[in-house]
């Protein structure tokens, strides 16, 4: 079985955990910026809103996987149909649904095709100035066999069909210029005409296609190493040995997210930390996530604040259920938001984020099956104020 399904299984019962002791046990925390009201008494940095997406009554959403922001603002959110319960399946809504900036639903589709394999388990989505949406899977193909999402689909904004990449169960491994291997988060850099994949679940790398037809580019793993692990035996034995600081190699990429000024940040959740690298995959720095906490699977969606510097980083700990603010540019750690909960301004299993025009961020949670946003109390030159 590969190395980072078992730890995924076994960090699943963590986050599950935490919700029910409702604390983490470390040795010094960090800053807890305060989630409440916007109110000058309440002092508080973020206002949580839980409930702002509108629904009919006969429509229903599953585990919220990822989130993306497209023109406008209208948000754009990948659920898993399958894990709806409680209601009539037919309530269950298409996996990509679409909803305006107020949170009114606008559509929904996707799913199962003659024209493309869809994935078993749907991971992540993005969007491109076109309007086009890229779309993973996390199922495994020694978890499934036959079955592993080792493609990507390609819709467009009203579910046309537009391309495929790679073939359901058909990876060779980290060299394969053909297939991924249930890949996790996607980027498309317009301005390159570029698509960066986190293909983190089977294999570890960092994947570049073209936008245009999706042939691969270039890829690279941990420190822009192409030193990648053959097998399990290899991936361990990587993970034993230092370059710099940490592991050799990669262990469940799994967020990737490009700034402003070109930089590609991508989250190493099973090493807990995230790389810093050039568009041509020179490593540049990194910087831990929350190493030493009970679960190990930390890193995990990456999102800026929106001000012209993007000043600030903020990352999803998806084992320990807390979202981490960093400063973008040092990598220093500032801070944290929430705790694992079921109230807003907690989290339970936060997953792939993003911000919008005005700097709220959005938070899609897998545990927690729901989409929460965060909106800044305090704003001062186009970026929250977080003191």
């Amino acid at each position: 079985m590969n190395k980072n399904l078992i730890a995924y299984t076994a960090n699943a019962a963590i986050v599950l955990t935490f919700f029910l002791s409702g604390s983490l046990a470390t040795a010094a925390e960090p800053k807890q910026f305060r989630v409440g009201s916007c109110t000058a008494e309440q002092n508080s940095v973020f206002e949580a809103d839980t409930q702002w997406l509108k629904l009919q009554p006969n429509q229903s959403l599953g585990d919220i996987t990822a989130v993306v922001v497209g023109e406008a603002n209208h948000l754009w959110v990948l659920h898993r149909p399958a894990s709806v319960e409680g209601v009539d399946p037919s309530w269950a809504l298409p996996p990509v649904v679409e909803f305006d900036e107020n949170g009114v639903f606008v559509q929904a589709f996707g799913g199962p095709s003659d024209q493309y394999e869809w994935p078993e388990r749907e991971h992540s989505l993005a969007i491109a100035d076109n309007g086009n949406l890229w779309i993973s899977g996390s199922a495994y193909l020694d978890l499934e066999p036959g079955h592993g999402d080792d493609m990507l689909i390609v819709l467009d904004n009203e579910g046309g069909f537009v391309q495929q990449i790679g073939h359901r169960g058909a990876s060779k491994g980290n060299l394969d210029r053909e297939n991924l291997d249930a890949p996790a988060d996607i980027f498309v850099d317009d301005t390159a005409e570029e698509v960066y994949v986190a293909d983190g679940y089977g294999n570890q790398r960092l994947v570049v296609l073209s936008e245009a037809n999706g042939s691969f580019l270039r890829m690279w793993g941990a420190f822009g190493s192409n030193n990648f692990p053959e097998s399990v035996a290899d991936l361990e034995n990587m993970q034993d040995s230092e370059l710099g600081e940490g592991p050799a190699s990669f262990n469940s990429v799994h967020g990737v997210e490009i700034a402003d000024d070109g930089k590609v940040y991508v989250s190493d959740r099973g090493n807990q930390r995230i790389q810093v690298f050039t568009s041509q995959g020179e490593y540049l720095a990194q910087t831990f996530v929350n190493q030493g906490y009970p679960s190990s699977l930390t890193a995990s969606g990456i999102t800026f604040s929106n001000d012209e510097a993007q000043q600030y980083m903020f990352v999803t700990d998806w084992g320990n259920s807390t979202l981490e603010v960093f400063d973008r540019e040092t990598l220093d750690h500032i801070g944290r938001i929430g705790r694992a909960g079921t109230q807003p301004g907690e989290f339970l299993g936060p997953h792939l984020i993003d911000t919008d025009s005005s700097g709220i961020i959005y938070i899609s949670e897998v545990q927690g099956a729901r989409m929460q946003r965060l909106i800044p109390c305090h704003t001062e030159n186009g970026s929250v104020k977080l003191w």
